[in-house]
């Protein structure tokens, strides 16, 4: 037998984290219950090592490995050096938070490697089979985390709802893959493209098999109308795994989506477009009508991301170059929003005592004048107003749809966003206008104070300089297709 190992360096950064991500167990288990720092730390070098062997093997060369199932392209390595930076980010937030509950534990750290493994398999990923098995690992992950304190009745029923209603997601995703492989004979995405093209295959049954991948795709974007699991398990989770699941997965989630839509079915536009317009369009009334109601602010953000998922499909829509840079630049410019939002809300937390409600912002600015000026960058920018991040973001994006000749759509989402501007804007009255109901001053870490304050500061100025930014999402979608 002829074997011809396969190129194992366009996955070394992969290697190594599950390299690590034993050790991390190992050295948790050694080092005992004394110093639990050993874990955080060895999380923190793992993914720095992952970013260093990402950055030394960028190429504008598109690379293929096993057999065809793995690709490394300029995509892909920028995306999981954005996801690197944020799970690190999430992990400095959340020390402080997960060290008063008890939660700063080895497992914790374990479960936050595994499931950014899954982010980074997803991104990579050329076969439906490699797809597939980058999101089970990241969705077990998720369910795990969201059920890490097992004494919480609130933790353990949204862990339940999360894992129910992900593996109904993931038999729609499977079903569709299947329907898309018999009407094929493919589970390569790049040989997926050129049958479609060469129109070798059925259309009725890849149409039938597409709406139940776009269905899937929808609920691990939290889309409606298969949001339904997003408000419950933002709610229930501990609010440092409600950081997590809001941030560093959108962008696998991205990842996901140029893989299987653009790349492999990017021939069935027509069909799939506008199943996106109606889940984009549905997605924004939703998300922002129904936040306007919710008191819990964990609550309201995860209608607040059902908006946004809303607006992030409207650069898919647009099928161009220019639509999706500016849907990975959307995409990008939420979870720096996201990050600094979450952050904000665990600060307001202490022991004993979890910062759930809008009514805990009241008074900020009287506590902590920086902070509640941070807080105050950070809702402009989600309600999309200049000269933040957010608006640039949104005008990317209805730039692109307009250009598509969707013009009634950019038109649509400019009216939900204004809808939705009710519910930040609500925030910034409670911390400059109301009066606090605690005097007690904020207490935070000085690394904690240096990256929420640089985090404030990014949504300000890369709205003010979004050419950077722009031109890099060019770059990478430009370079990966």
């Amino acid at each position: 037998m002829n074997f011809i190992p396969p190129d194992f360096a366009p996955a070394s950064s992969e290697i190594f984290m599950l390299i690590m991500v034993c050790v991390v167990m190992l050295a948790d288990l050694a080092a005992g219950d004394n110093r639990r720092y050993v874990a955080y730390l060895l999380t923190q070098v793992t993914l720095l090592g992952c970013a260093i062997l990402t950055f030394v093997s960028f190429s504008t060369e598109i690379k293929y490995t096993f057999h065809g199932m793995y690709v490394d392209d300029t995509m892909a390595d920028i995306l999981k050096l954005m996801v690197y930076g944020t799970v690190s980010a999430v992990l400095v937030y959340s020390h402080a938070y997960i060290s008063d509950r008890g939660m700063l534990r080895g497992e914790f750290f374990s479960l936050i490697l595994f499931a950014t493994l899954g982010m980074m398999v997803m991104i990579s990923a050329s076969h439906f089979l490699t797809l597939y098995i980058g999101l089970e690992l990241l969705s077990l992950s998720l369910y795990a985390l969201v059920a890490l304190r097992r004494e919480s009745i609130v933790a353990t029923e949204a862990a339940m709802k999360f894992f129910v209603l992900g593996a109904l997601a993931s038999g729609f995703l499977l079903y569709g893959m299947s329907m898309v492989y018999g009407a094929t004979g493919t589970l390569h995405v790049s040989q997926l493209a050129q049958i479609i093209q060469s129109e070798a295959s059925s259309k009725e049954v890849l149409v039938v098999g597409l709406v139940f991948i776009v269905a899937g795709i929808s609920f691990k974007l939290s889309a409606a109308p298969f949001h339904m699991w997003a408000p419950d398990v933002y709610q229930g989770s501990p609010t440092a795994v409600t950081l997590f699941i809001g941030s560093a997965p959108k962008l696998a989630a991205f990842g996901f989506v140029m893989r299987l839509l653009v790349e492999g079915m990017g021939e069935m536009v027509s069909d799939w477009q506008g199943m996106l317009v109606i889940l984009a369009v549905l997605s924004m009334a939703v998300g922002n009508i129904a936040a306007i109601a919710q008191t819990n602010i964990k609550r309201m953000l995860a209608y607040s991301t059902i908006s946004h998922m809303g607006f992030l499909l409207l650069g898919f829509i647009s099928a161009d170059f220019n639509g999706y840079s500016s849907a990975l630049f959307y995409v990008i410019a939420y979870v720096l929003m996201t990050l600094g939002t979450f952050a904000m809300i665990m600060l307001l937390c202490r022991s004993g005592f979890e910062a759930e409600n809008i009514d805990d912002f009241k008074g900020l600015s009287r506590r902590s004048p920086w902070y509640a000026f941070i807080t105050l960058m950070l809702m402009l920018s989600l309600a999309g107003i200049p000269p933040m991040i957010g608006f640039y973001a949104k005008f990317a994006v209805l730039q692109a749809v307009v250009n598509a000749g969707y013009v009634w759509l950019a038109v649509a989402a400019v009216l939900f966003s204004l809808i939705g501007a009710f519910y930040y804007l609500r925030i910034i009255k409670l911390m400059y206008f109301d009066e606090p109901e605690t005097i007690e001053p904020l207490v935070l870490n000085s690394d904690v104070k240096i990256l929420l304050s640089a985090n404030g500061l990014a949504v300000l100025a890369l709205g003010i300089f979004p050419q950077s930014l722009m031109g890099l999402s060019l770059y990478a979608i430009q370079n990966s297709m």
